[in-house]
């Protein structure tokens, strides 16, 4: 269902420029809960073509995943707005999110034992630089080290940075695909 309105979020922004307005209500009680997701949008190539979502639950599932289709195909600042021939190559993901929770670690040595890899979202916050990988990510950066790295680049943050004000937190996601219709 919450793939289906993702797409159907996308159609609407091609008919009126914004997500489809959703009445959360009329939906199943547990998509009416407040719920994280990220809405990932992948060329048949498997490239990346569009991702955006949140990591903190403030609205209803249904609203969160329509709002945030919507602005993986036309507001993701890395890439165009979608055109219209590509809606039907493009394969649409959903990922929602479990509650962050903290990761207590005194250092990466420690951070990459506590990892569990293809489970682990993760989640490094330093001041003003904050940053995040999806559990997906692990499937083109399998190596725990290399995740890390790479999500600290990510976060803007020197690939070699640990300081005792880094936080990090941990979450899991539950992931659909279109092909798992």
């Amino acid at each position: 269902m919450l793939l289906t309105l993702a797409r159907d979020s996308i159609r609407e922004g091609f008919e009126t420029g914004r997500a489809l307005t959703v009445e959360p209500a009329q939906w199943p009680e547990v998509l009416q809960r407040n719920g994280a997701s990220f809405v990932t949008l992948k060329r048949p190539d498997d490239s990346l073509r569009g991702c955006i979502g949140t990591l903190e639950a403030r609205q209803p599932l249904v609203t969160d995943v329509a709002e945030h289709a919507h602005a993986a195909a036309f507001r993701d600042p890395r890439f165009q707005p979608l055109a219209a021939h590509e809606l039907e190559k493009v394969h649409l993901e959903l990922s929602i999110l479990s509650r962050p929770e903290p990761l207590p670690v005194a250092s990466e040595a420690e951070l990459l034992a506590a990892l569990q890899p293809g489970e682990d979202g993760l989640i490094l916050e330093d001041g003003v630089h904050r940053g995040t990988f999806l559990p997906a990510v692990w499937e083109s950066l399998p190596e725990p080290v290399d995740f890390v790295r790479q999500l600290k680049r990510k976060a803007g943050l020197p690939s070699d940075y640990w300081s005792p004000s880094l936080t990090i937190k941990r979450y899991r996601t539950e992931s659909f695909g279109e092909d798992e219709r």
